[in-house]
């Protein structure tokens, strides 16, 4: 019996050694990939100590040997763009790395509007998505993750698609159109690798190296570092929240019949009108759980066809059922709601329709000016107006749920808000490989603190430069859109605040940056038109990582003089001239004197500048355009159709 056990522990132990020797690549480095082209190419990756690696590429054999700690690296010669080639890696295992590219690589990050995939917005291209046939243009999406202890070794996951028919669907669809522009132009493969996390701020993005001059953010990256710590925040914040979604806390799932059942007959439910939010109908300051129910009549030509209920967007999580059967989720407030249903579950006549609404703080309910209705191919039925609804939980506030939880409160951490903690995992890895440049898109995130968003940019830059080893590298992002309520006086903004600081950081060189201020939409913090917000951005990476002679940005201020009443205001980026893109007054131009209470101004295009004034204000001190939220109509561009970003002046 001991023998036995001898000889399974031998067979274990040699087995466990033949595994761990094997050649293992950095899953980026994998089938399909696109390399950077005139550069040197490092292809590296782990086996056992001192194990002989041999690799060929284009007929050519490169050899090294594996560092006692199992690591590699050989060098590949600068290559011309072109492909598809293979590259074969022996070891005590052999590797073939299949359908490779060389072209440019661009990193593509920032937080949802750069990860929004096509198929979020499959309606709105529906033909870009039915004609994409570019097999030269291809995305790796990586795999969520966060690293609070440092940089890791690899990826967790992901892979490299071709924007080929229904593959370009998870393509980031900024980064799409970004890459389809460049690839017209420049006619080389393009690989495109998205790292980017929605709900983030760009502290979780920059590397150690970027926080030098941060050195309270730098002790707050060592402390994520002690494992203790970490878990007592966590423990803490897990005993106070009072707030669990289960069958117990939701009268709508706890009683004997659920009320999404067909047979459930619903006593005291209230009326209420989709869309809208419920505190703007009588609920008040309600956070948490409210049922919505309506038997909504189909015709008989709907009846076993592909339908598709459209429900907009709702604040924040939502469950759908219909006739008790349950068709569709989402768990967050800004994916706009697409639920396919089954060919048998409508029937002619009434049907039970039933949504489960969760809102966790702020407004409850529906976003108006979004569709709601249910579809088949030639059919609609419209699903907006009056409700029956009933509230199933209530929510006790976070900061009443902590008062009294007896214990010392620690800083809450959320992994994938902590510095360095996106970058560590989803970035880091790969370092080393070879990129063009960069296009960003990001900034809602960090709103609340806009003035400090211009010293994060330089961090980001200046810190991803340094860890690609690549001072120059190009960088192109996205200044914020108009969002949320349209302003028609003069206000203060966060929004503007934060554009201000993306405008102030085209000081950092070799930097572009796209004005979105006429892509947004009012009530979607996900605007659809990500297609000109991507082309602006490419308009960009054109000029700085192409050497194009093209225009590519709207007007940006310059400088300004005053001239008696009157405030002179010069711009770089004018292109063929300045223009008022409706053909009316210029507009979203205030004023100010030394009270900084500003005002509508009169503003006028001459030659290659705008003049500004107010007959009242005898002596300016203050000029603003386009200065909130959601601008009503920007509408200074130069000829070349692209618009002025907004700025600020004193």
């Amino acid at each position: 019996m001991n023998k036995l056990k001898i000889v399974i522990l031998a067979i274990s132990f040699l087995s466990y050694h033949s595994l761990i020797a094997q050649i293992k690549l950095p899953k980026l480095i994998s089938d399909g990939m696109v390399l950077q082209r005139d550069v040197k190419l490092p292809i590296w990756g782990w086996a056992s100590a001192n194990e002989k690696i041999t690799l060929t590429f284009k007929g050519k054999t490169y050899k090294t040997t594996a560092s006692t700690e199992g690591n590699w690296n050989i060098e590949l010669p600068k290559t011309k763009a072109g492909g598809p080639y293979s590259i074969k890696i022996a070891g005590k295992n052999n590797i073939e790395i299949k359908d490779v590219l060389i072209g440019d690589v661009w990193l593509c990050s920032g937080q949802s509007n750069m990860e929004h995939q096509m198929y979020r917005h499959d309606i709105m291209y529906a033909e870009d998505i039915a004609k994409a046939n570019y097999p030269e243009i291809r995305h790796f999406k990586v795999e969520k993750a966060t690293s609070l202890s440092g940089p890791e070794m690899d990826i967790a996951g992901g892979e490299w698609l071709k924007a080929v028919g229904n593959d370009v669907l998870p393509f980031s669809v900024v980064s799409y159109f970004f890459a389809k522009k460049i690839y017209e132009k420049q006619h080389i493969p393009i690989g495109l690798i998205n790292a980017s996390v929605g709900g983030t701020p760009i502290e979780a993005w920059i590397p150690y190296e970027g926080f030098k001059q941060f050195p309270d953010i730098l002790k707050t990256i060592e402390e994520n570092k002690d494992t203790a710590f970490v878990k007592k925040s966590e423990n803490y914040y897990a005993k106070v929240n009072l707030n669990p979604q289960n069958e117990d806390s939701d009268k709508g799932l706890s009683g004997q019949t659920p009320w999404y059942s067909p047979n459930f007959t619903p006593k005291n439910w209230r009326t209420i009108n989709i869309p809208g939010y419920w505190e703007d109908q009588g609920i008040k300051n309600l956070d948490g759980v409210v049922w919505f129910r309506k038997e909504i009549d189909i015709p008989q030509s709907m009846i076993d066809k592909e339908a598709k209920v459209f429900l907009g967007r709702i604040v924040d999580a939502d469950e759908l059922y219909i006739n008790g059967v349950k068709v569709g989720n989402t768990t967050y407030q800004y994916p706009q709601r697409r639920y396919p249903l089954p060919k048998n579950l409508l029937k002619a006549g009434k049907n039970v329709f039933v949504i489960r609404v969760t809102n966790n703080s702020g407004k409850g309910g529906f976003v108006s000016d979004k569709p709601y209705y249910i579809a088949t191919e030639k059919d609609t039925v419209d699903l907006k107006g009056y409700w029956h609804y009933k509230v199933g939980t209530v929510f006790i506030p976070f900061s009443s749920s902590t008062k009294n939880s007896g214990d010392e409160k620690p800083r809450r951490i959320n992994a994938q808000n902590e510095p360095s903690a996106l970058h560590n995992a989803m970035v880091a890895p790969y370092n080393q490989y070879p990129k063009k440049g960069i296009i960003w898109y990001q900034g809602e995130s960090n709103s609340w603190q806009p003035k400090k968003y211009k010293d994060y940019m330089n961090a980001l830059i200046t810190g991803w430069r340094d860890v690609f080893k690549n001072p120059e590298t190009p960088f192109i992002y996205a200044q914020l859109p108009n969002f949320m309520d349209v302003s028609y006086v003069p206000s203060e903004s966060n929004w503007a605040e934060l554009r201000e600081s993306q405008l102030k950081s085209l000081s950092i060189p070799n930097t572009a940056m796209a004005v979105t201020i006429d892509l947004g939409e009012w009530n979607d913090i996900h605007p659809e038109n990500k297609k000109d917000v991507g082309e602006r951005m490419a308009l960009g990476a054109l000029k700085l990582a192409y050497n194009e002679d093209i225009v590519y940005s709207g007007p940006i201020y310059k400088d300004h003089k005053i001239e008696g009443n009157k405030i002179i205001i010069s711009f770089s980026h004018i292109g063929s001239g300045l223009i008022a893109i409706d053909g009316e007054f210029l507009s979203e131009f205030a004023i100010a004197g030394e009270d900084k209470n500003f005002v509508w101004a009169k503003a006028k295009i001459e030659g290659d500048k705008v003049i500004v004034w107010r007959e009242a204000i005898e002596n300016p001190k203050y000029v603003r355009y386009a200065w909130a939220d959601n601008p009503d109509n920007p509408n200074l561009y130069n000829k070349e159709g692209l618009p002025a970003s907004p700025f600020s002046i004193e």
